[in-house]
């Protein structure tokens, strides 16, 4: 399970920028997980409410999860499509001459403190 290497990164991540701010403490983390991004919100979740009782500011902080959509672009024909419903090959062409070009990203979004 990546999901709780991600997670611990993210949560030194925010106390670091916390301690840098001179916060009491976190109240809601936003983050972006890309629905292609091998992250299982589910899980994440769960390793979010087990490592946030361990740290400095963020025992009772939110978390809110954006999911982005997988959006991938063919280079033959020009158009975008949802990656999940067809992965690799192209729907309007056939081609799979594409690229991913949203929903691999896990991101910070925003950070709610007081």
């Amino acid at each position: 399970m990546h999901e709780l290497g991600i997670v611990m990164h993210v949560v030194k991540s925010v106390e670091d920028v916390a301690k840098q701010n001179s916060v009491q403490k976190v109240v809601k983390l936003r983050m972006e997980v890309g629905e292609v991004s091998s992250v299982v919100p589910e899980l994440f979740e769960d390793c979010f409410a087990w490592a946030k009782k361990r740290t400095e500011f963020l025992t009772d902080c939110e978390l809110e999860l954006i999911i982005i959509q997988g959006i991938s672009y063919c280079k033959d024909c020009q158009n975008t499509y949802p990656t999940t419903e067809y992965a690799k090959k192209c729907p309007h062409c056939g081609s799979i001459n594409t690229y991913l070009v949203t929903g691999n990203e896990i991101n910070i979004k925003d950070i709610e403190a007081i």
